[in-house]
């Protein structure tokens, strides 16, 4: 790309190019120099904007984690429509079928990012400690709307339900079927369910 060229919301446009090469390839594949190359910037667009590469992969982080409170607010919304198991396959399905997986192996990957998240985010991997937020507060909503048991161990089910669909979702060439996350919310949460 030519020097002195305006780049319009360059921050998005290099996180963009992140989520793409962590799809397709992994937090091994995650540089700086496969980032701008991959948002076709100059190298030093980036050293411009961030103070090092793991800031701009802890702000990278963040911001991804920041995404989620539109999917958090709308599975709080589908409280009490649907079936709960329904609710919980899509909203994981839509979790882990995002970055979001990629993300942990890339926290995992990189011990100085891990370092620098702490710095924020003081205990577990961003994106997964959101999810586990996420999910405790719909299984909430529904036990005030009595289609989850009152005494379910909404905090319990929750990390439960986390743990369960990354283990479905992590290190694979294809996705799960949709059946496979359904059965195993619904033996997760099946003995909470109340049903009319």
């Amino acid at each position: 790309m030519p020097t002195g060229v305006a780049i319009r919301d360059v921050r998005e446009q290099l996180f963009d190019a992140a989520d793409r090469i962590l799809l397709r390839a992994g937090p091994s594949a995650l540089t700086s120099r496969s980032v701008t190359t991959e948002a076709n910037v100059a190298k030093g667009v980036l050293h411009r904007h961030f103070e090092d590469f793991d800031a701009f992969l802890a702000e990278f982080v963040l911001d991804r984690v920041d995404r989620m409170d539109a999917q958090a607010a709308a599975l709080r919304e589908a409280a009490g429509a649907g079936t709960v198991a329904d609710n919980l396959t899509d909203a994981l399905t839509a979790l882990f079928g995002s970055v979001a997986v990629a993300i942990v192996a890339l926290v995992t990957f990189r011990d100085d990012l891990r370092a620098r998240l702490r710095e924020t985010w003081p205990a577990g991997v961003p994106v997964l400690t959101e999810a586990v937020t996420m999910i405790a507060a719909y299984l909430a909503a529904e036990r005030d709307l009595g289609r989850i048991a009152p005494d379910a161990p909404v905090d319990a089910l929750a990390p439960t339900l986390i743990g369960t669909a990354h283990l479905l979702f992590a290190d694979r060439g294809a996705r799960p079927e949709r059946e496979a996350v359904h059965q195993a919310v619904t033996a997760v949460v099946g003995g909470a369910l109340r049903h009319p």
